[in-house]
């Protein structure tokens, strides 16, 4: 009989001290995803722990911002977030706990007395070890230091980086809980992630130099070590750290930027895992295909044309009513109902036309315009041509005729138009196309006037028209 494989449960535990760093959300993307997805064993869970223990940099506009930055991304969580801050006692109990069985010990070194030995171990190239390790008193506060080992090595079985070995004379007997009684990070994440169920530890290889000292107090309070898995961080397309000069850092930069939360979570995936040759992966893929195995070693690369364009997939991807709510927010001015059914005409058109949605105020200027309006500068050149007015009072009269107001309709009439006339369609739709929109970029003439619809474009016509004229 096989055994029942065992529930996966990651978290994620980022610092309330700032936005959710496009680093920080690939990291809770791995996560989710390693236990969202079909590898996953029933009952394998998403967990969030908010890590506040730093009280005087605790910011509560950035939970705010890290869990509407979750939500916005469509990473889940399982439960309520977890406070490190608020399970204190419990940290401070454990570390009482390792110093009744032996596993920690009472330390008084502190300022400039610590300062001295650390100094002199260093001079001496040899390890940094308390005097009170071997049980000797002191006076007045101390703190609790985990008793480590000081011979041989520390292994980590890192699931990305492999076997990584650390000479334990390197290290020293980290303090767990400070003269004040507060804990440290090492061993509040120890007890946070054991307590929570935590099965595997996905982060920054950042990290990796504190998993020694963490392996070694897990198997001090011989509790089960979890799968660590640290993966590389995230560097700019010139190959250094990922900074402000790399430009935006924050996910909510990328969603002001005009992102969708889909575009953005495959370009955060392909940023140190892959698939194959596979570029664009949609989120059900990537919970199909995801697992530990298929993120490299290397640090990932952010181009961001090529985030963009990958985001792009995703524009070109929604449907005309959903591209016109999702284009609205960042135009400059909410569209009147008679633009947003323009937009919803134009969205065949435009999602072509843009990478991201900030694009939509440019690609849907001609749709946006409001009459009366002027045509000035190089836009007007094709309405001062010998003939422009007759083109335009011409196909107007023609266009009021034209039942199917499609766009290949439309294309149609006005080529046979320029036949009939004996023209070249250069002579037909540049004045069109002024007259229409002002020079704005644009689709084919005949879904600009599709898009316009034919109250709209006729009465642009005859605006035209009557400027000429006077």
């Amino acid at each position: 009989m096989t055994q029942e494989a065992r529930p996966i449960v990651t978290r994620f535990a980022p610092s309330p001290t700032g936005y959710l760093h496009i680093g920080g959300a690939r990291t809770a993307l791995f996560n989710w995803l390693l236990a969202r997805g079909g590898h996953a064993p029933e009952g394998s869970k998403f967990l969030l722990r908010i890590e506040d223990t730093d009280r005087a940099r605790h910011n509560e506009a950035a939970v705010e911002a890290i869990l509407d930055g979750l939500k916005w991304l469509g990473l889940d969580w399982d439960g309520e977030p977890i406070s490190q801050h608020s399970r204190a006692d419990r940290h401070a109990a454990v570390a009482e706990e390792m110093l009744a069985t032996g596993q920690a010990f009472k330390c008084w070194l502190a300022g400039d007395e610590l300062d001295k030995a650390r100094q002199e171990a260093r001079e001496n190239n040899v390890r940094f070890t308390s005097p009170y390790r071997d049980g000797s008193e002191g006076e007045g506060p101390y703190s609790i230091r985990l008793k480590a080992p000081i011979d041989g090595e520390t292994v980590v079985q890192d699931a990305v980086q492999g076997e990584v070995r650390f000479p334990n004379a390197t290290s020293d007997d980290v303090v767990i809980l400070r003269s004040d009684g507060t804990p440290t990070y090492m061993l509040a994440v120890v007890v946070d992630d054991h307590d929570m169920g935590v099965t595997h530890v996905v982060r920054g290889d950042d990290h990796l130099n504190n998993t020694p000292k963490q392996q070694q107090i897990y198997e001090a309070l011989g509790w089960n070590v979890p799968v660590f898995a640290h993966i590389p961080l995230i560097h700019g397309a010139d190959g250094k750290k990922l900074s402000k000069r790399h430009g935006a850092l924050g996910v909510e930069a990328y969603r002001d930027e005009g992102y969708l939360p889909e575009g953005l979570m495959n370009g955060l995936l392909r940023l140190g895992w892959a698939h194959g040759d596979d570029e664009l992966i949609s989120k059900a893929k990537a919970l199909e295909w995801f697992g530990l195995d298929g993120i490299g070693r290397a640090p990932a690369r952010l181009d961001p044309e090529k985030l963009a364009a990958t985001n792009a997939h995703y524009v070109q991807g929604l449907g005309d009513e959903d591209f016109v709510a999702a284009i609205t927010p960042h135009l400059d001015k909410a569209p009147s109902a008679e633009q947003a059914a323009a937009l919803g005409r134009a969205a065949p058109f435009l999602k072509y036309r843009m990478k991201l949605l900030t694009d939509a105020q440019a690609a849907a200027g001609f749709v946006l315009l409001e009459r009366p309006f002027e045509v000035t500068g190089k836009a007007a050149k094709p309405l001062k041509k010998e003939g422009a007015l007759g083109v335009l009072t011409t196909v107007r009269e023609r266009l009021m005729e034209q039942d199917e107001w499609t766009a290949e309709a439309l294309d149609a009439t006005l080529q046979a138009y320029a036949e009939e006339r004996e023209m070249g369609f250069g002579q037909v739709g540049p004045p069109l196309r002024a007259a229409l929109t002002a020079g704005k970029p644009s689709p084919s003439i005949g879904e600009t006037l599709f898009s316009l619809g034919k109250d709209e474009s006729l009465a642009r016509l005859a605006e035209a028209e009557a400027r000429l004229n006077t």
